[in-house]
């Protein structure tokens, strides 16, 4: 594509931000009609080793040059041992002049000065995300995914009403076909809101709720580009974008006309956006997430090609419990307000404390306080 002007290359609007605003269907268009069919080929490739004169003839340079390349490239350059033995790979040369290793040995020794000796909960925690769908495949061909599909990542933020200093941080990062709905995203991100349950339960805590919020208030939409897609899937739900809409239409306040469509009709194909700009996610009614999408590529063969496993979780973050007031050791499931037998106001508690302090052995409630159920951003680790 060299040499060529297309609205749907990307192309940066503000420097190492964000690029203009670009049809993702049509970039993927782009990116077919340029390319041939082994390179869009997902068959696994097989390491083929060419003779000095062949790598030299591709590479276009002579025998000897050919020759010292192949001996620098090769795997055997890269061990740190120069006997070619087998090495521990745990144990770090100590004249390496790597910057990694050096790195990475500064970790180990701080490790070794821990109380606990483990591996750190995140580092895991991303190794396994990272591996879960790499090359996976399907045993049904119908769910493997076509050749040239688009891949887009998105990072989905914490809510904007979060308050601490990670508000600026990714929740998760999610990977997503192009041929998919928006609806399949929405579903796909979790959100502790959702998890919600209402109600105060003083009276009885061992009374079964009956729903949570993501069932009640189903309602949601995403806003690309002007364009809010709201989801209007069930008969329930309800267009949030609409008062929003008649905001920005009550006065000329510079915005542009806004427009509504519904979420299930569209895919990410069909979007118009720029590839690292910031979009929102709206959800029980005030819950909003921005939303980023920060890559768009074709998929190959080291991808996960099972369809059924997109949306794809590659990164997430790791949230730290709380834990229960009294104890300190179980997560707490309780908060209570105007609380005379707490210390704090709010004051959480796990189960066991929550009623042992709280409640006689018949069940009768102690004291004056208002106790709701309480879901910790731990359950999604």
């Amino acid at each position: 594509m060299a040499g060529r002007t297309d609205e749907n290359i990307p192309t940066y609007e503000v420097a190492n931000v964000n690029t203009k605003k670009i049809h993702v269907g049509s970039f993927g268009h782009l990116w077919r009609q340029n390319l041939s069919s082994c390179e869009l080929s997902l068959a696994e490739v097989s390491g083929v080793d060419l003779e000095d004169e062949e790598l030299a003839t591709e590479l276009d340079c002579t025998a000897d040059i050919a020759t010292e390349i192949k001996s620098l490239c090769s795997v055997d350059a890269l061990k740190s041992n120069e006997d070619g033995e087998e090495a521990d790979p745990e144990i770090i040369p100590e004249d390496s002049c790597l910057v990694t290793l050096s790195i990475r040995n500064k970790i180990i020794e701080r490790r070794k000065e821990m109380a606990v000796d483990r591996a750190f909960r995140q580092e895991v925690f991303l190794h396994e995300m990272e591996s879960c769908g790499l090359g996976a495949r399907p045993e049904d061909l119908s769910d493997m995914v076509d050749e040239g599909e688009l891949v887009l990542t998105l990072e989905v933020f914490h809510p904007v009403v979060y308050q601490k200093s990670n508000g600026n941080k990714p929740n998760v990062a999610i990977q997503v076909l192009g041929t998919q709905k928006l609806t399949e995203l929405r579903d796909a991100i979790k959100c502790v809101s959702d998890l919600q349950i209402g109600g105060e339960f003083s009276s009885n805590p061992d009374l079964a709720p009956e729903n949570i919020c993501k069932d009640l208030f189903k309602s949601a939409f995403f806003y690309f580009e002007g364009v809010f897609y709201n989801d209007m899937r069930y008969p329930e739900c309800r267009d949030l974008s609409s008062t929003i809409i008649g905001w920005s239409e009550s006065h000329d306040r510079g915005y542009g006309k806004f427009q509504s469509a519904k979420m299930e009709d569209f895919t990410f194909n069909d979007l118009n956006i720029k590839i690292g700009f910031p979009y929102l996610y709206c959800h029980q009614g005030d819950c909003e997430h921005i939303v980023t999408i920060v890559d768009i590529r074709l998929i190959h063969h080291e991808d996960c090609l099972d369809r059924r496993l997109y949306p794809l979780y590659v990164r997430k973050h790791w949230f730290c419990t709380r834990k229960c007031n009294v104890c300190n050791i179980y997560v707490a499931k309780w908060v209570t307000n105007q609380d005379s037998l707490a210390p704090d106001d709010p004051c959480f508690f796990c189960d066991v404390c929550f009623k042992m302090l709280h409640y006689d052995t018949e069940g009768n409630k102690l004291g004056d306080f208002l106790a709701y159920v309480y879901v910790d951003h731990g359950t999604f680790n």
